[in-house]
């Protein structure tokens, strides 16, 4: 299962929603940072960081950890940066996982 979304010009309570669920050193990162676009990937936790690998490569990213309770066990990871950046590094993610499968 791979949920991913993509939030273009966040507005600020938004971005205010996922500071909060961020870790207090990526938070610091982030802070003031500027970005475009947030992208959200949600999946179980090994592909997680492989997905957040493939997005980096992709894209010039921030990767920071989205961190809160969930019964199903998956995990949030969101990429920040341009639209451009974000738009690549889902679109890897997205290749990837067609990949997989159709080699299933």
């Amino acid at each position: 299962m791979l949920i991913t979304r993509v939030i273009r010009a966040p507005r600020p309570n938004t971005i205010g929603l996922l500071l909060r669920r961020m870790p207090p050193e990526a938070r610091k990162q982030v802070e003031d940072t500027h970005f475009d676009a947030i992208g959200l990937i949600q999946t179980d936790l090994p592909s997680l960081f492989y997905y957040t690998d493939i997005g980096q490569k992709a894209g010039n990213v921030i990767a920071v950890e989205v961190v809160g309770n969930c019964p199903q066990h998956v995990n949030t990871m969101a990429l920040l940066g341009s639209n451009e950046a974000v738009n690549a590094a889902i679109t890897a993610i997205h290749a990837v996982e067609k990949q997989k499968e159709t080699s299933i």
